[in-house]
């Protein structure tokens, strides 16, 4: 793939586009020579050069040695074995998922690697807006010296709720939120004065996962917590639909349930209430059910199955709409379908008249940080981005402060971005 970016209107801009350009092509090939970089970015090798020299005097890219590489194309070279990476602890992004009940924070470095993961239970309907904040932001930063917090580039927040582009959750209905300011909350509330993106759940899950691997097709994202969001991934790009809202199937009404929407029959508070009142233990906690399902215990399988049985007439029907090559599960929720894909697969085949395609159905290896992970994934791709203000010279219009739409276009690009 070619990483060259059209000129702007000056020396400078030109310059922050090919800074630009070459942070993003060592993301993606994650180790380069000074040649193959320069063939990259359709660049002369003197231009590539100074684009180099800036970058590693800035601290984000440096040499290495490549002892594989053969002694033929070393003497090619011109600098044997010489090769470029970037510094993956120059700089940290922090993503922070609020949930109902826990929140969890994880902090990314400059290859997009996570460094860090905390969770810690918490009860989002006896506490404040402020004191969430308070503590995922306690969760992210916790033991780090002011030089080392200084190194933080940006701060993702992920809520399951209605998010406006400039950071209001307008609607949280699970959390009691309504017409939150979230991103000033919590701007008021950082240690180090960083950007912030605010963004859904289940979005956030759809751009991290599609933010560690080429997703092309129809990609279909559930993050499954106390509620059930969901996102789409076409061809990299998420899908929002005409008000923002695509992929939400947590809220379609499940027929023969009295009326109850989705995320009410499959989620985690569910599944905990009935094996409550099944086994009669008030203590009874979401781990052990999983280990009972696993053991095969009845009580626990019935209610298991009964899960399945909902899951499927969701995934049937978002099938029937969408039509995706993939289905990828997120949240606490998701490590309990590998114990019960085939009683899904059965139902779904049940619920249909015709035969649809299947598409293929996994559960994320970051199953339960998906959320938190993506929303340190958009600030990542904002700092390698044009918006990065760290790359504009003295002669360009002022970067604008992103909108949440801007940072979600970039993060669905191309190669690992």
């Amino acid at each position: 793939m070619n990483y060259f970016i059209p000129p702007g209107s000056s020396p400078r801009r030109i310059r922050q586009n090919n800074i630009v350009a070459a942070l993003q092509c060592l993301h993606a090939y994650g180790c380069m020579s000074r040649a193959d970089l320069a063939r990259k970015l359709g660049l002369n090798r003197s231009s590539s050069g100074q684009i180099v020299t800036q970058l590693t005097e800035s601290g984000l890219v440096r040499e290495v040695g490549d002892p594989v590489a053969p002694r033929e194309e070393q003497a090619k070279a011109g600098r044997p074995g010489i090769m470029l990476e970037l510094v993956p602890e120059a700089a940290f992004f922090v993503g922070l998922e609020i949930g109902v009940e826990h929140i969890t924070a994880v902090q990314i470095d400059l290859r997009g690697r996570v460094l860090l993961r905390r969770t810690s239970p918490f009860d989002a309907l006896t506490a404040t807006v402020e004191e969430a904040v308070r503590l995922a932001i306690r969760l992210a930063f916790e033991g780090l010296d002011a030089q080392t917090a200084n190194r933080c580039k940006g701060v993702g927040l992920s809520v399951p709720g209605h998010i406006a582009s400039n950071g209001f959750v307008t609607l949280a209905p699970l959390m009691g939120w309504k017409n939150v300011d979230l991103a000033q909350i919590a701007r008021n509330e950082l240690p180090v004065p960083v950007p912030i993106v605010v963004e859904n759940d289940a979005n956030a899950f759809a751009i991290g996962d599609g933010y560690k691997r080429d997703r092309s097709g129809v990609t279909l994202f559930l993050n499954m917590e106390t509620g059930v969001g969901g996102g789409i991934l076409i061809d990299g790009k998420l899908f929002r639909g005409g008000h923002g809202l695509a992929g939400e199937i947590g809220h379609m009404l499940v027929p023969g349930s009295g009326r109850q929407e989705l995320e009410r029959l499959i989620g985690r508070e569910w599944l905990v209430l009935h094996y409550r009142q099944a086994t009669g233990r008030s203590d009874a906690d979401f781990p052990a059910f999983l280990s009972e399902v696993r053991d095969r215990v009845p009580a626990a399988v019935t209610i298991a199955d009964e899960w399945a049985r909902n899951l499927a007439y969701a995934l049937a029907q978002a099938c029937r709409l969408i039509d995706p090559d993939r289905i990828v599960f997120g949240g606490s929720v998701a490590p309990l379908y590998p114990m019960v894909a085939a009683r899904v697969a059965a139902h779904m085949a049940e619920g249909q008249t015709i035969a649809f395609p299947a598409p293929e159905i996994v559960v994320d290896e970051y199953a339960e940080l998906g959320s938190a992970f993506g929303a340190a994934c958009l600030l990542h791709q904002r700092f390698m981005s044009l918006e990065n203000q760290d790359f504009a010279g003295e002669d360009d219009v002022p970067a604008r402060p992103i909108a949440r739409e801007e940072a979600l276009a970039q993060s669905g690009g191309s190669e690992r971005a």
